[in-house]
């Protein structure tokens, strides 16, 4: 859709939103149930999409892109009509006569601008929420899955009339003609540096925001941990669609007494997973590339200026955009590669003498996306977890957190804010209306309306003491 046709989009979704708003628990699961069905019967569409812009294994597509989903709207076809239904609230003693609730009422037309990382995922996973919410909504995808976006494109436009739901393609410039308009919720997936100009335009107009973005999302591995479980769980985070994930394993904080086994495993997973030599691991299916020259020159460029020990891997391939799995040792946290987020299959490892130095290295840098734990002492984990802040996160595991429909994800101040998935992205794309009703003619608030006599100052006295 070209940028001179927003303004028209947007004002039929204008006129659309309180016919959308006005529907039925059972209509919007009518509409759900419509694109999970969808999503099944055109699922070897989407994979092939995936492979032509990632060299992503239809495994792959189906665990990170389409099981996601599918969970998201299993369970909003589960729950929704409680989420609707009001949710009741105990009433102070001194409203006696009154009853309370909230009522989640939709936002109205909303804009969500998705990442190319995960396109399929980051972009159906908040339309689902938004569906569930009663709203309309403007998709804007990158333009640098173009073959992923004409997939989606043709599967939401035999869903969804375009005054409901519609997709609008294009670069940097349509991103900024939609955030122009006046829409009553955005939510953005992106880095930090996108979502300050998202933040900064929504400000324009007053308008919420939901921002996941990303950042280095550390993994502290404790001297206590089941080293082995840990790497193959560490190796596979990281390597998930080629470590172009928001939530993979940036970095890890290793207690030096464990330190070299873990990266003897780490080795051993990655050549379990995708080969024994660099020419089976260039030639594995199960890995995917890197989105484009311009990515691939950035994460070359983290190698090449780290000045680590090179423990597995290296490889690279600028005609494929192939960067091999990489184990780094011996990495100075000052260097380029530890002061950005990775985005590609590049592990530090930096040695620690004990998680208190792991808890410090951590505090000192901007709040994560997510962080991972690996101990043998839960009480131990949960201390440690207390003592510092992320987005989310899991003890013992990677990723997983992010897939989950009942936790809420989203980011803490550089990393993002607002959350997503299950009945926290219904709540994101609702506004929570407080409504107090009088059931009587009678209240006990008006026993304090003026004149403020000596009675009224007396039960103003009693209801500040005991009500």
């Amino acid at each position: 859709m070209a940028t001179p046709d927003l303004d028209a989009l947007f004002a039929r979704q204008q006129a659309a939103r309180w016919r959308v708003a006005a529907t039925s628990a059972d209509q919007r699961r009518a509409k759900l149930q419509a694109l999970l069905e969808a999503l099944m019967a055109h699922r070897e569409e989407a994979q092939t999409a995936l492979a032509a812009d990632f060299r992503k294994a239809p495994e792959e597509v189906d665990l990170t892109e389409l099981y996601p989903v599918i969970s998201e709207i299993k369970d909003a076809l589960r729950h929704l009509p409680r989420w609707m239904k009001p949710w009741k609230v105990a009433t102070p003693v001194g409203f006696f006569g009154a009853a309370s609730s909230i009522r989640h009422e939709p936002k109205g037309v909303v804009l969500i601008i998705s990442p190319w990382n995960y396109p399929i995922y980051l972009t159906l996973g908040p339309l689902v929420s938004a569906l569930a919410a009663g709203n309309c909504a403007v998709l804007k995808p990158s333009e640098f899955t173009p073959h992923t976006t004409a997939f989606l494109r043709k599967l939401l436009a035999g869903l969804f009339p375009e005054d409901e739901v519609a997709l609008v393609e294009g670069d940097a410039k349509a991103a900024q003609a939609l955030l122009a308009l006046p829409f009553d919720h955005i939510f953005f997936t992106g880095s930090p540096t996108v979502g300050k100009a998202v933040m900064k335009a929504a400000a324009e107009h007053l308008t919420s925001v939901t921002l996941e973005l990303g950042g280095k999302s550390p993994v502290l591995v404790d001297a206590d941990a089941n080293v082995q479980e840990a790497a193959r769980k560490i190796a596979w985070g990281k390597c998930l669609n080629g470590g172009q994930t928001c939530v993979a394993p940036d970095y890890v904080l290793v207690h030096e007494r464990v330190h070299d086994a873990l990266v003897s495993e780490l080795k051993a997973a990655l050549t379990s997973f995708y080969g024994d030599n660099p020419a089976q691991r260039m030639a594995s299916p199960d890995l995917a590339r890197i989105i484009n020259d311009r990515h691939f020159d950035r994460i070359q460029s983290l190698l090449s200026t780290s000045d680590a020990t090179v423990a597995f891997g290296g490889e690279t391939d600028a005609a494929t955009r192939y960067i091999s799995p990489t184990v780094l040792t011996a990495v100075d946290p000052t260097t380029p590669i530890m002061q950005e987020e990775i985005f590609g299959p590049l592990l530090p490892i930096l040695k620690v003498p004990d998680m208190e130095a792991a808890v410090a290295f951590v505090n000192a840098r901007p709040k994560p996306l997510a962080m991972y734990l690996f101990s043998g002492d839960r009480r131990r984990a949960e201390a440690l977890m207390a003592r510092t802040t992320a987005g989310g996160g899991c003890i013992n595991d990677t990723v997983l957190h992010f897939a989950h429909t009942g936790l809420p994800t989203g980011g803490v101040n550089t990393s993002g804010f607002g959350k997503a998935h299950g009945v926290h992205g219904f709540q994101a794309f609702s506004n929570a209306r407080g409504l107090l009703r009088q059931r009587t003619r009678f209240s006990a608030i008006q026993l304090m309306y003026p004149p403020y006599t000596g009675f009224v100052r007396r039960m103003i006295d009693l209801t500040l003491r005991y009500f």
